[in-house]
Parts: structure tokens; sequence; C-alpha cells
């Protein structure tokens, strides 16, 4: 037993020969697995009745209301399935149009194929930007790998493999099968926190860009602020008000209003009563309300953990930090600060892997780390499971636990604010009273 706990400590357990094995037979199971839904499939509706790429549904139908020349229809939750139903068949479950009106700009040329070939675009599109970016998180550190000589672990990264663990990352098959936009949230935080030091106009824009996705862009701009990077606060600012003149522009003023209402479905039915089942959200509130907590418990305790991850992204972001720990422990709290996150959001723990993953190269592997990553890499392969067997979201601790070991690699720089710790066990400490009660 101390042999064993001593093995996941020094993480030696993780070679390159079962990071290959593993990763392949992911990817190989998420390839075999995204054929079936294809090739069982009758026309657009796979074997379980559910449209293809399921969640993308809501966002051709969106696109169809906008060819229509009517955008407010998608903000309508009738109106939407109704669409819905009409291209799918009147069996077709209820796919939610949860986005703010920029993301019309995206629906409505989708819409103009056949939703198939709008699908494989939106995919392969979405999926090569991705893998983009990941490449750029790794390429110093792989390169510093092949020319400087390395371990095991970093040669095994220094080829191809980082691309098998980019394609295997179990979040990459939830997000084919529900034809969602995590790679497109993961490509545009990832390739920003790459521009952020070197390029901070650029790196503005792909964050003002993130405001279609406006739940993972609660910590950014008080990162950006605290740590003085101006420019960069100031573009994404900029983007954000061209693209809210631009929808007024394009869909009328209205077309607000109608978003506005659409929130309270959204904040009532999807996240505070659960419809859409809680054990799917990887957030502390959902593992709140899953161990019976009031929805006010629940937002109190949600709240608590964004004061204590802002507080601590403050301090990190201001001291003399490894950037890339800085950039990896911003993705684990973007994710980590929102109460609406499904396991296919989780693609955003991507980058995060890959920035930890690059100063571990560059520095050494602190003790607990590597197993730490490779939990946080499985991660999205179970969390919806177990949240729905045990009524804990895997995710959320997995999340939690790196963003504490990133921040203890960083005690040399400051001291960690006990409010962090604090918080997290007053939190563990509420949640259980709730339940109880």
């Amino acid at each position: 037993m101390v042999r064993a706990w001593d093995v996941l400590r020094r993480g030696d357990w993780l070679t390159p020969e079962r990071i290959r094995l593993i990763a392949a037979a992911i990817l190989i199971a998420s390839i075999a697995g995204s054929l079936y839904l294809v090739f069982t499939a009758h026309g657009r509706i796979d074997s379980q009745g559910r449209p293809l790429g399921t969640d993308f549904s809501n966002v051709y139908a969106a696109g169809t209301y906008v060819l229509d020349g009517d955008p407010d229809a998608p903000f309508d939750p009738s109106r939407q399935h109704a669409r819905e139903q009409e291209i799918f068949g009147a069996a077709t479950p209820f796919y939610g149009w949860h986005y703010p009106p920029f993301f019309l700009f995206v629906a409505a040329p989708l819409a103009l194929m056949p939703y198939g070939l709008a699908l494989a675009v939106w995919q392969a599109l979405t999926l090569g930007l991705y893998l983009l970016a990941i490449r750029a998180i790794l390429r110093n550190s792989l390169r510093r790998a092949r020319v400087n000589g390395a371990g095991p672990l970093a040669a095994a990264l220094a080829t191809y493999d980082w691309l098998l663990l980019a394609l295997a990352f179990p979040a990459v098959l939830i997000n084919v099968g529900h034809g969602q936009n995590g790679f497109l949230t993961a490509a545009l935080l990832a390739a920003a926190l790459v521009n952020l030091e070197r390029r901070p106009l650029v790196a503005g824009v792909l964050f003002g860009l993130l405001a279609y996705k406006p739940q993972f862009g609660l910590l950014i701009p008080i990162v950006l602020a605290a740590s003085g990077r101006w420019r960069a606060f100031a573009a994404a600012a900029a983007i954000v008000a061209l693209l809210i003149a631009a929808t007024t522009f394009a869909f009328g003023a209205q077309v607000w209003q109608a978003f506005l209402d659409s929130t309270r479905f959204t904040r009532l039915v999807a996240l505070e009563q659960g419809d859409t089942g809680w054990y799917k959200i990887q957030s502390v509130f959902a593992w709140a309300r899953m161990w019976g907590a009031s929805i006010a418990a629940a937002y109190v305790l949600q709240g608590a953990l964004i004061f204590a991850l802002g507080g601590a992204l403050v301090r990190l972001w201001r001291s003399t930090a490894p950037y890339a720990l800085k950039a990896a422990a911003l993705c684990l709290a973007a994710i980590l600060a929102t109460p609406y996150s499904f396991d296919y959001d989780m693609m955003v723990l991507a980058p995060a892997v890959a920035f930890a993953a690059a100063e571990g190269l560059k520095r050494g592997f602190e003790p607990w780390e590597k197993t730490a990553l490779a939990a946080l890499w499985l991660a999205p392969l179970f969390a919806r499971s177990v949240a729905q067997a045990t009524l804990i979201p895997f995710g959320v601790p997995a999340m939690l636990a790196m963003f504490i070991l990133l921040l203890r690699r960083t005690t040399h720089d400051f001291t960690l604010p006990m409010a962090f710790p604090n918080t997290l066990a007053r939190m563990a400490g509420g949640a259980r009273r709730s339940a109880r009660s």
C-alpha cells in the first residue's frame, strides 16, 4: 500500500508506453462509437431517435430562423422546439438555444448547408483550431526536448504523441457526439493565452470573441486588470462592443430583449431545477444541488468559490511565477467559476493540461503532478457516470486538486491566500449539512 502510494506521488506509473496504450484505446473506442452512430442512423436521426450531433441541432435550427428573417425566434423555447421538430421530426427532444445573439452570425452560414455537411464542417473546422492551439502551447517545450535531450515522458511528448493525446482527450468524443462548441472555446482561450505576452492585442481580440460563451469569462477581466495587461483588456472590450453593435445593426435591438428574456428559462429550468440533469453539470453549484442544498445555498457556495479563485488568481498573476502555470490556473479557474458547465465544456481542460505539462517538461514535475494531470485528462471520461452513480461530479475535485497543486508549486513566489483552503473547507461542511437536512 505504501509503495503504491509512493508510485502515485512520484508519477512513475505514467510511462510513455502506458500513455500511448491508454490514449490509443480511448481514441479507437471513440472512433468506433462515432462510426456506429453514423452508420446506424436513419438520415439525420441516430438509432436513439435524436438528431446526429444532438446539440448542434439547436444551432442549425436557429440559423434557419435567421435566414427566414426572424432572429428573435431561437430565444423562444416553444418556437425553437417547433423548428427542431419541423427539421428532424415530431419526436425530436428539445435542444435549447442558450447563446448570446453574437452566435447567430455562426449559426446562419451553417444553416445554408445541408445538415450533415454543416455538422461535418463545424466539427472539422473547430477541431482543427483546437489542435493548432494545443500545438502552439507545446511548441517551445517540444523543441527544447528534441534539442537538449529529455527523459522518457518528455521524449514521448516531443514526438507526435502530443497529437494522439489531444485527439484521444475524452472530452473530444463528447463534443463530437453532441456537436458542441467545446473545440472553439478551448481554441480561443488557449490561443489568447499563447499570444498574451507577445501579442496582447491579438490575445484581447480572442478573449473578446470568447464572449459567445460568457460564463467562461468571469475571471478573465480580473486577471488582465490585476496583471496590468491593459492593451489586451482594451482590445477585448472593443471586440465585445463591436459584436454588440454589429448584432444590433444586423438583427435589431429587439434581439437583446429576446435574449434577456430567454436567460430566465436557462437559469430556472436548465440550471436551478436541473431538468437537463445535474449529474451532467460539472460545477460546485450542481454538486451542492445533488446533495440536497437549496438554490440559495448552492449559489452561496459557488460565489465563495469564485471569490477564492479570483483572489488566488490575482496573487498568482501578480507574482513572478512561470507564465505557463498562470495560464493553466486561469483555464482551470474559468470552468470552476461558472455554475453552468457541462462535461463537454471540459474541453478547456486540454489547454490547462498542455500548459502544466509544458512547464513540467521545462522544470520538472513536482510530487503528485503527473498523477493529477493524468486524472484531469481522464476526468471527462468518468465525470457524468460517476456523478450519476455517487452524486459527486468527478471533474470538480479533479480540477480543484490540480489548481491547488499549481498554487503549491508557486509558493516560493508568494504565500497562498488562506481564504482559498478555508473556503473549500467551509464549502464541504456546508454541503454536508445541506445533504443531512
